[in-house]
């Protein structure tokens, strides 16, 4: 009897510290996932969740919008008085009407706040917004649906596609399911969810009224145009590296004020879109609504949460798109696709053998009539990535298999009492990868982050430390993670911070500063 009650003891003893010993060791589930993969984890254990059926006869929207709106945040957002919104109007505001948020007015020399919407798209803390909403934020507040105040930080933004990524330090929260914008479908009845005047939790209804829309307002914000204005002939000439991508879906569910950054959802409550601009004369919806088509945020978003920034490929071509007045004044007959006016020296066309004069036609098989039915495509890609091309040439239809490169690295490229961790992280003004244990070898390196994105306002970008630079210590503790920044950053000794490393050509670095 007592040799059985010893077996028992030391069984029970022995599956004690093997479970002990798995949590130890355990991970973190979701580590190492995309945003996508993390998503189905939590559908495939939620299943009620999917299965949201749009009515076949009468429409209803109960559901969807049951399912959504917990998942929608309320975002608001501090700035110093020097940080960026302290002159002039916001380009955005120019062209469309004050419909980002509610701002303070911009000769004030007080802290500046401003606000907008948000969606949770993983449990983990993980939200998606517009880069206008977070822009040169020092300081990032979100409001869940149930009340929640949290603060949050800058992962990375991407103004080419007006995104950002931001993230809380909670879990378990309510997510709203990734949907397949390729499927969207002109006449679709959908649903704007936001917080519109400061209104939290809105829902407005509409139709997808059209879909790859440009509409000219990433990257022309020295043009003082009207919101139904398109760039002329002349303008689109210019040879330039086409970074920003605009094929936005259009609808007229109503968006207002404080509804940029919120969600897009089908009659499935599936996210096909992040409400980014309406075309307004008043700043209030005027019929006219428009949203990043989540396909293509999915790629922006999985490489902020990796990189810090995004990883794009590009075609290396400049182009017009092409229209008869256009044809006309090229002397060419053909009035769709996009003309070729530059090749990139060393790009991905060039090698793959087009010409400058080539008409684009075809991208993927797909017929091309505007510029952003190739450059959604593109930007959903990254470097080293092929993309199949048809051109016109001499009357002929040729194919073409580009391989996409990188943007063409700037050398010289710089960007140019206690706080919260988190407060002080968006304070930096920075992205973060950490090193690998080649990159540590190569470098001779113990610890070390890489230096991924330096955003305007920030420390990094007022003491010069460039995008490729390498952080090694903060305040004397080595940084191999964000969360060893998030650390080290935490009450600080009379308020200095500390910030060692080497640029990218090996010169060392030592900057201390007054993060109050």
């Amino acid at each position: 009897m007592r040799k059985i009650g010893l077996t028992l003891l030391t069984a029970i003893v022995g599956g004690a510290m093997a479970l002990g010993t798995y949590k130890v060791f355990e991970k973190d589930p979701l580590e190492g996932m995309t945003l996508e993969e993390r998503q189905k984890v939590y559908f495939a254990s939620n299943p009620s969740t999917s299965n949201i059926v749009s009515s076949a006869g009468d429409v209803d929207f109960t559901q969807a919008a049951a399912a959504v709106t917990p998942a929608v945040v309320y975002i608001r957002t501090t700035y110093a008085a020097s940080a960026g919104r302290s002159s002039g109007r916001d380009p955005f505001e120019e062209m469309f009407g004050d419909m980002f948020g509610q701002r303070a007015q911009p000769q004030q020399r007080a802290p500046q706040r401003a606000s907008g919407s948000g969606v949770i798209i993983s449990t983990d803390g993980y939200i998606v917004t517009n880069n206008h909403v977070v822009a040169n934020a020092s300081k990032v507040e979100v409001t869940t649906n149930d009340h929640r105040t949290l603060q949050a930080k800058v992962i990375g933004t991407d103004p080419n596609t007006d995104l950002a990524l931001i993230k809380v330090s909670a879990t378990n929260l309510p997510i709203v399911k990734l949907g397949n914008s390729d499927d969207v479908r002109v006449g679709e009845w959908v649903l704007a969810v936001g917080n519109p005047f400061n209104l939290n939790s809105t829902v407005t209804a509409g139709i997808v009224s059209a879909k790859g829309r440009n509409i000219g307002i990433l990257g022309r914000e020295e043009e003082q145009s009207s919101p139904f204005d398109r760039s002329n002939y002349q303008q689109q000439q210019q040879p330039r590296l086409n970074k920003a991508i605009e094929s936005f879906i259009q609808t007229d569910a109503a968006i207002n004020p404080g509804n940029s950054g919120g969600a897009l959802v089908n009659t499935k409550g599936e996210l096909i879109g992040i409400n980014s601009a309406i075309a307004s004369h008043t700043g209030s919806y005027e019929g006219y609504g428009f949203a990043v088509p989540v396909n293509l945020a999915k790629k922006v978003l999985n490489d902020l949460e990796k990189f810090g920034s995004v990883k794009r490929g590009y075609i290396g071509v400049s182009f017009t798109e092409l229209n008869p007045d256009v044809a006309q004044e090229l002397k060419i007959s053909t009035t769709n696709g996009l003309y070729v006016s530059e090749l990139v020296a060393g790009g991905g066309a060039e090698a793959a053998g087009l010409q400058k004069g080539d008409i684009i036609t075809k991208v993927e098989g797909n017929r091309v009539y505007e510029s952003s039915d190739l450059q959604e495509r593109v930007g959903r890609l990254q470097p080293g990535d092929k993309l199949h091309l048809t051109v016109l040439r001499n009357g002929a239809e040729k194919n073409f298999t580009v391989t996409l490169k990188g943007e063409p690295a700037a050398a010289n490229r710089t960007a140019a009492v206690s706080k919260s961790a988190e407060e002080l992280y968006n304070k930096l003004g920075a992205s973060f990868q950490p090193l690998t244990q080649a990159q540590k070898a190569k470098f001779h390196l113990n610890s070390g982050v890489v230096v991924t994105q330096v955003r305007r306002g920030g420390f990094f970008e007022n003491y010069e430390i460039p995008e490729g630079s390498i952080i090694t210590n903060i305040n004397g503790k080595p940084i191999n993670s964000t969360g060893d920044i998030d650390k080290a950053i935490t009450n600080l000794k009379n308020g200095q911070m500390t910030i060692e490393g080497y640029t990218s050509d090996g010169m060392r670095f030592r900057n201390s500063f007054d993060a109050q």
